[in-house]
């Protein structure tokens, strides 16, 4: 391959590399939040989003929507109830008659006490509003059902009576259930036709569980025709490109959107989720908020805060009607969210290397339910991934071989032709040619891993799975593999990817040299650039790729011990010698 195609190629996968992890870890800034938040968020009884009616309520028009005025909220006891099993406690309150937060009973945070949804006490899950930046909660009376569920009621100025039950849905699933329900009714006791012109749920907030967190990940995500979609914090963000000169546009205080039919719509960060799905209707707007979360020590952490609006109805008196919302609240298991029957496990967003990291992902899991451990699990999932390109790498490093052996004659043409390239590069591709060389043999394998490491780095960067996950001296595979701190600049030390980068130095030497210069200096920056790359994120990537830096090491010491190819000159395909004729 000449001087242009390598540079070519190396800065693309340099560049895609660059991109991908940029996007990932960069929080451009945000202009200050202007808005009054106060930490009880808002409820009224009724709302103000428009979209399709659900089946079985008739539709109201709007020139008939008579939403009454929102109720000032008024000063009475809080009265709280759980609802558990043996994987996640939701705290229910009379506030809104709506989740609180979710703990998750099987997972740690950072601090070692257990993963809290929503725990920042700012709007609660489920709860109904009339406007998404309402912050008053009218109170509901609350009672637990014989049959374990949590009930709320109340009764509006109009006469609606609005009865909201929460409880577990029957599961075949032995653990991993983070699945709720929330059943609301509308019955008009009144004696009057009603009619409201829409209505927003609340989605509860979302924020970084590790300090290490990406913050691309914290998020307001929903699902279109089983395509999932979403902004993250930095959409609030001005989005400028100074080096260019562009200014797109100024930074954003809240997201408002009309959607066509949601199928759901959810609050989710790097790891964990919570997700409303509705089972007889569609979601017909959606609205978020950023906020900043204060920490000890270190820089604010970013949150988002979430609602979606349902679509407006028409009640005669004595006429009920009854909504159906799918609560989930838990953690990425991409398993578990595949079973889901709305597309939630799209949540995960993988991107273009979707089939690619779904296939490592589930790849990985199989693997580790044989061993029990996630490192073993990279490790023997890096060597299956190795064994098929092997056959792929044998032919390239044979390639590569012998267009180091070509190297001297390449040299001599280019100092023959140097002063008219167009005729130097059709010499040495004639060259190559001529001795049965394929100038982009030594790329293939290159090539077909670039969508391996991209559906790796996707995949690891969300696997739920790997956090807590231990392998030798890392005590969670989902972050960096932080060691210590260098005294006086805080800068951390990761030992994985230093093992990276020493073994990418390692196979660089090993690797045969092409004769071209510019080519070999381009090469050599490789290692480094891809330590700074993956350096802060998780230790699992850096260990799938020293580990198949290994596997290569141990392959081009096999191919040394084989003879060196000898150039001979390959008959052109027209002048082959015939067999004779029996």
């Amino acid at each position: 391959m000449d001087r242009q195609a390598w540079i070519a190629i190396t800065l693309c996968v340099l560049g895609l590399v660059g991109w991908q992890i940029y996007s990932a870890t960069h929080v451009p800034p945000r202009a200050p939040i202007t808005a009054a938040v106060s930490p009880t968020p808002t409820v009224a009884n009724q709302p103000v989003a428009t979209a399709s009616p659900a089946p079985g309520i008739s539709p109201a028009p709007a020139a008939t929507a008579t939403p009454s005025p929102a109720e000032s909220a008024p000063v009475f006891a809080e009265k709280t109830e759980t609802l558990r099993n043996g994987d996640v406690e939701f705290h229910l309150t009379n506030r809104g008659g709506a989740i609180t937060e979710a703990v998750l009973l099987n997972h740690v945070a950072e601090n070692g006490q257990r993963v809290v949804l929503n725990g920042t006490d700012r709007v609660p899950i489920g709860a109904i509003v009339e406007q998404p930046d309402a912050r008053a909660l009218v109170e509901f009376a609350v009672a637990r059902q014989d049959d374990g569920s949590v009930q709320f009621e109340r009764k509006t100025a109009e006469g609606i009576t609005v009865r909201k039950k929460f409880f577990f849905v029957p599961s075949t699933e032995k653990k991993d259930n983070f699945v709720a329900e929330m059943d609301v009714e509308f019955r008009n006791d009144g004696a009057q036709a009603y009619s409201n012109a829409g209505y927003f749920i609340t989605l509860g907030s979302t924020h970084p569980i590790h300090p290490k967190d990406l913050s691309s990940y914290t998020r307001l995500a929903w699902c279109i025709e089983g395509k999932a979609n979403g902004i993250d914090v930095n959409w609030f963000a001005a989005q400028n490109y100074p080096l260019v000169g562009i200014q797109k546009r100024a930074a954003q205080p809240i997201y408002r959107e009309k959607v066509n039919g949601a199928e759901w719509a959810g609050m989710t960060n790097q790891f964990f989720t919570d997700l409303v799905t509705p089972l007889n209707a569609k979601i017909g707007e959606l609205w978020a908020r950023p906020f900043d979360i204060k920490q000890t020590e270190g820089p604010a952490l970013l949150g988002v805060e979430g609602a979606m609006g349902m679509p407006g109805f028409k009640l005669d008196p004595g006429q009920t009607a009854t909504l159906r919302f799918q609560l989930y609240a838990g953690p990425k298991l991409y398993g578990r969210l595949a079973k889901l029957e709305h597309d939630e496990a799209e949540i995960m967003n993988f991107g273009m290397w979707k089939l690619v990291s779904q296939f490592l992902l589930n790849f990985m899991n199989l693997i580790h339910g044989w061993v029990h451990d996630y490192g073993v699990a990279i490790i023997l999932l890096t060597a299956c991934v190795k064994g098929v390109l092997w056959p792929l790498q044998n032919k390239a490093n044979k390639s590569m071989r012998k267009m180091s052996a070509l190297a001297p004659k390449m040299q001599a043409l280019k100092e023959k032709y140097k002063d008219d390239p167009t005729k130097m590069n059709q010499e040495v591709m004639k060259l190559y040619k001529e001795h049965g060389v394929n100038p982009v043999g030594g790329c293939l394998p290159m090539m077909i891993q670039i969508p391996i490491f991209f559906g790796l780095f996707s995949m690891l960067g969300q696997a739920a799975e790997l956090r807590n996950a231990s392998f030798l001296w890392v005590h969670d595979l989902s972050q960096p593999d932080t060691i210590a701190h260098i005294p006086g600049l805080g800068w951390p030390i990761n030992i994985l990817p230093l093992i990276m980068g020493a073994t990418n130095l390692w196979l660089m030497r090993m690797t045969p040299k092409t004769g071209d210069s510019t080519q070999q200096k381009v090469m050599m920056f490789m290692p480094l650039i891809f330590l700074f790359f993956c350096y802060n994120f998780a230790a699992a990537l850096a260990l799938y790729y020293t580990t198949q830096n290994l596997f290569t090491i141990l392959q081009l010491y096999q191919n040394r011990k084989q003879p060196v190819p000898v150039l001979e000159k390959v008959a052109p395909a027209g002048k082959r010698p015939r067999k004779g004729r029996a």
